[in-house]
């Protein structure tokens, strides 16, 4: 029978079956080491409650905001706010400039002071939710070198150090200092020229006062004030009140005028004496505490009005990076002087739950003591303990209260108003609907 004759047979098929001799194939070797790690997270997202959170919804806040808008620029407040759903999206713009433009798509706004916060919730035309999470003082930020000249010429004072070594923080007698920025010529004799030298420099110059005197270094730039646009700023409105309270012979200018004429003539006229002590600037600069703290900050101002918790907060920096304190950078705190108390306002739903979060998280409260805020406790103005028990355990100096306790109070908000346009010659405002 011929090959092609013969029938063909189909062999059953046959099931594989492993191997039992042949060694398992076993995990790659980063798989192994990966598998505790990743085992730890999820136990660790299990515990803290946040194994869902990359499919929780994000809610997203506008929010315009001045100078405390450093706050919630903050890497751990934003962390912070995450694990509440929130994330702020800020539009920073100056308080008096929140105040007095559109709040249109705005959820939630953030001035630095009372007065642009009246201002806005004047502007609304029902009841909103706020906050004011913490105070902190007006200051003047220097250099060593200026605020000595100053301790010389009897116009500073500095305060004393635990233990001794260099202080960080100086006392500024505003009714002296204001001589010097008044542009008289001459030494003021009472504030005295200690060396007996004549010289024909102008007295509000810092050559004039002794600067060039220290050290072999001069300057024959006049002594001024460095501020953010008054305009638009609440720290230069503050300062304003300040010159003005110590113009109007420590008197707030207006107060307890009834008849409204008269406290605008009075406001008018204070400004005109004020007006000569902070224009001589130049053009107005915007936010002074980058360009203070910065490498080139001694070049750009000898002094800058600044924050003291942006004063602070640098010291805690620069501590925690160099082991050691800023000595060359120091604050004077004037007298009398101002607090400013920033207040959170709510425009919207979104913002409501942003003041909640904001009023009701101690985590939120302690961080803001982290960057060097005075935070409000149990409805109290404010408080320093928990603030200097914490740059004590970091190794910062903490600033002692000044003995003249002489606190300026701001004007009415229309006195106030008045004695900035007279003194910025602002543009008139342009408002929107709320």
């Amino acid at each position: 029978m011929s090959e092609a004759d013969r029938p063909h047979v189909s062999q059953e098929p046959r099931l594989r079956t492993r191997d039992r001799n042949r060694p398992r194939a076993r995990l790659p070797i980063h798989v192994l080491v990966a598998l505790p790690l990743a085992l730890a997270g999820l136990i660790s997202l299990l515990v803290t409650g946040n194994a869902l959170r990359p499919f929780d919804r994000i809610t997203t806040i506008e929010a315009r905001m001045a100078s405390k808008s450093d706050y919630f620029k903050d890497p751990e407040v934003r962390r912070l706010l995450l694990q509440h759903g929130l994330r702020v999206d800020i539009h920073r713009l100056g308080s008096r400039g929140i105040a007095t433009q559109s709040l249109k798509g705005m959820d939630a706004v953030f001035p630095s002071g009372q007065p642009a916060a009246k201002q806005i919730l004047d502007r609304q035309d029902h009841s909103v939710r706020s906050v004011r999470p913490f105070v902190t003082p007006l200051v003047l930020g220097t250099f060593r070198a200026y605020a000595e000249t100053l301790e010389k010429m009897r116009v500073a004072t500095a305060q004393p150090t635990p233990g001794g070594g260099k202080t960080l923080y100086y006392n500024l007698d505003m009714h002296k200092f204001i001589g010097l920025l008044d542009g008289k010529t001459g030494v003021d004799q009472d504030m005295g020229d200690q060396d007996g030298d004549e010289t024909e420099e102008r007295a509000d110059t810092w050559n004039a006062i002794g600067f060039d005197r220290r050290g072999g270094r001069s300057n024959s730039g006049r002594v001024l004030v460095r501020t953010s646009s008054v305009c638009e700023s609440n720290s230069a409105g503050t300062y304003l009140s300040i010159l003005a309270f110590v113009k109007n012979e420590d008197s707030t200018p207006g107060a307890g005028q009834t008849d409204k004429t008269k406290a605008m003539k009075e406001a008018r006229e204070v400004a005109g004496k004020i007006k000569p002590l902070i224009d001589l600037q130049g053009m107005w600069a915007d936010e002074q505490a980058d360009s203070y703290l910065s490498a080139l900050g001694e070049s750009i101002a000898p002094i800058s009005l600044i924050y003291e918790h942006q004063y602070l907060a640098h010291q805690i920096e620069y501590r925690q990076k160099h082991g050691s304190q800023d000595t060359d950078r120091v604050l004077l705190y004037p007298s009398p002087y101002a607090l400013t108390e920033p207040q959170l306002i709510s425009l919207s739903d979104k913002g409501d739950r942003l003041v909640d979060v904001i009023e009701n998280d101690p985590r939120l409260r302690q961080r803001a003591i982290e960057l060097g805020f005075r935070v409000r406790f149990s409805g109290e103005d404010g408080t320093s303990d928990q603030l200097n028990a914490y740059l004590g355990e970091h190794g910062i100096q903490v600033p002692t209260p000044n003995r003249d306790e002489t606190k300026v109070y701001e004007p009415d908000l229309d006195v106030l108003q008045e004695i900035i346009n007279s003194v910025g010659s602002c543009p008139p405002p342009v408002l929107d609907a709320p």
